[in-house]
């Protein structure tokens, strides 16, 4: 059966009605089943109302309602006062604070995220606000580490060249500033290298104006795992900077330099000067006679003065710094394969700061772009 619901006001004219019937005599059950509700309904309601007028039973009603609503606006309240007490030894002055305040309030007292802001005074928009993480900042950062690994001998500023080249619209200044607070830095090496030798003809300080103008060599000595020596020629370019040429072996031979040569003036041809130093197989009297033969000019510079070869000298101590001093060569043939691969690495990918930060094989292009263009202008 449905439950019907009375009001207040139904309930106290019901009364009323009982109490008329009873006066004209029927009994109270005769007037129960006249007002359609039972017995212990009809008492029920009698103890509660009985004697109330409608108008009363209104204002009753009311201020139940009002009642009920004060007893939860001071429980909202001391609920309140409960959730700032938990988070009230430190002080929420910033958005991030306050979210999780705001989470922590949910939390705890399991309430909604409308009730938490509103206890701690936060915005809605500020709690659900997610701050947009630059994806770009993060993975110029993740490059910058790996560029590092890669290149530990390199700073900021061949980074930067580097980075530019893989298409990162980037500056000096904000790679310097990610660099810095990534902590990132250069081990500085304080090494330095002499050789001292005699000289023939004295020296001839001459700068490269060309392409094939000047080529200097010198020696780089290495040991394989087992303690033997490694012997390593590099040939290089003074003006386009191109390692031509780096020959690994057990011993170096004036023949042997001069089988080196006959390969690079076959590929290459032959420049105008050679410069090294005054070492027993650059000055002997084999390689001097061949060279003249081959109508190249020999340059030797003064005994004790390395810097007098600086091109060379300066090939080879990035050639140490970045490959030798890394690598632990198990074999003859491990330290011929590592160093083909550094000297490819060097002719096409490393930045050089002299040429502008170009690559010397980038650098050959421009050149070779430049006199085509100048040849073309000229016919």
């Amino acid at each position: 059966m449905k439950v019907i619901k009375h009001t207040t006001e139904q309930i106290i004219a019901k009364l009323r009605e009982v109490e008329r019937l009873q006066a004209e005599g029927q009994s109270i059950a005769q007037a129960c089943k006249q007002i359609a509700v039972s017995e212990h309904t009809f008492y029920k309601w009698r103890q509660r109302y009985g004697g109330i007028r409608v108008e009363e039973a209104k204002r009753l009603k009311d201020l139940e309602r009002e009642n009920q609503q004060l007893k939860k606006l001071v429980a909202d309240l001391a609920l309140d006062n409960q959730m700032l007490k938990e988070v009230a030894p430190g002080k929420l002055l910033s958005p991030v604070k306050r979210r999780r305040a705001v989470t922590h309030l949910q939390e705890k007292f399991a309430v909604s995220e409308r009730r938490a802001c509103r206890a701690i005074g936060q915005n809605r928009a500020s709690q659900r606000y997610r701050e947009k993480k630059c994806d770009f900042q993060a993975r110029l950062v993740r490059r910058l580490h790996e560029l590092s690994r890669r290149h530990p001998r390199f700073g900021y500023r061949r980074i930067t060249v580097l980075l530019q080249t893989e298409g990162w619209r980037v500056n000096r200044k904000r790679i310097h500033r990610l660099w810095r607070l990534e902590g990132l830095k250069v081990a500085q090496k304080q090494r330095k290298r002499r050789r001292l030798g005699t000289s023939d003809n004295g020296v001839v300080r001459r700068a490269a104006v060309h392409r094939q103008d000047v080529w200097s060599y010198d020696f780089v000595m290495d040991q394989t795992e087992d303690g033997r020596r490694l012997k390593m020629l590099p040939v290089v370019d003074e003006f386009t900077r191109e390692c031509l040429d780096i020959e690994v072996a057990r011993h170096l031979t004036a023949r042997d330099v001069i089988t080196v040569l006959e390969r690079l003036f076959t590929e290459h041809g032959a420049p105008n000067f050679i410069r090294s130093d005054n070492g027993p197989e650059f000055i002997a009297n084999t390689i001097k006679d061949w060279l003249q033969k081959s109508g190249v000019a020999t340059l030797y510079i003064e005994p004790g003065a390395p810097w007098q070869n600086a091109y060379s000298e300066s090939f080879n101590s990035r050639f140490r710094d970045e490959l030798l001093d890394r690598e632990v060569f198990a074999t003859l043939t491990e330290a011929k394969v590592l160093v083909a691969d550094y000297r490819r690495y060097y002719n096409a990918e490393r930045p050089h700061s002299s040429l502008g930060y170009q690559t010397p094989a980038a650098f050959v292009v421009a050149q070779n772009q430049t006199i085509n263009s100048v040849s073309q202008t000229g016919s």
